[in-house]
């Protein structure tokens, strides 16, 4: 079999269920972004973007996560995806949320983690006024002290920037 007729990884990881049968790769990003190493997730991806949430609104959302599907379908194995999520948005990536938050969203969100290695980094701006810490958040979450902050970083490093 030659490399043509093997299956891209995102292919593959997309029929995975299964946590502990998700690939090496998969495990690395997973593991960067618990332990906070951003750069490891950055890759030499050729197509870097970056998302702005800021809203509670599931349509919002949902919106924004069939773009990133999209994304991943045009440009599989060559994108490099972050999500910023601030405001009211961050209830999308709290354990608890204090406003409602229907479990897909979440799910989607951690299977888009997990999966593909997209980024989702919380606003501690945000997460100080609620009164939450790092421990409030869902386990993929990468905390950022000003949400604003990380969205300028990732622009210095060449993603481009999608606010909705």
């Amino acid at each position: 079999m030659n490399n043509s007729d093997m299956p891209n990884r995102r292919h593959l990881l997309a029929g995975i269920t299964s946590l502990a049968a998700l690939s090496a790769p998969a495990q690395a990003a997973s593991s960067a972004t618990a332990s906070g190493k951003a750069s490891e997730l950055m890759g030499d991806a050729l197509h870097k973007i970056v998302f702005q949430v800021n809203k509670a609104d599931s349509a919002y959302q949902q919106a924004i996560f069939n773009s990133i599907s999209a994304l991943l379908n045009k440009y599989v194995d060559d994108v490099s995806i972050a999500v910023v999520v601030w405001g009211p948005g961050i209830h999308l990536l709290a354990k608890k949320p204090g406003r409602p938050v229907p479990k897909l969203m979440q799910d989607r969100a951690r299977s888009m983690a997990e999966a593909y290695g997209i980024r989702f980094i919380a606003c501690g701006n945000t997460m100080h006024s609620l009164d939450w810490s790092a421990s409030d958040m869902l386990d993929f979450v990468q905390v950022e002290d000003v949400g604003a902050g990380a969205i300028m970083e990732l622009q210095e490093k060449g993603y481009a920037y999608v606010a909705w």
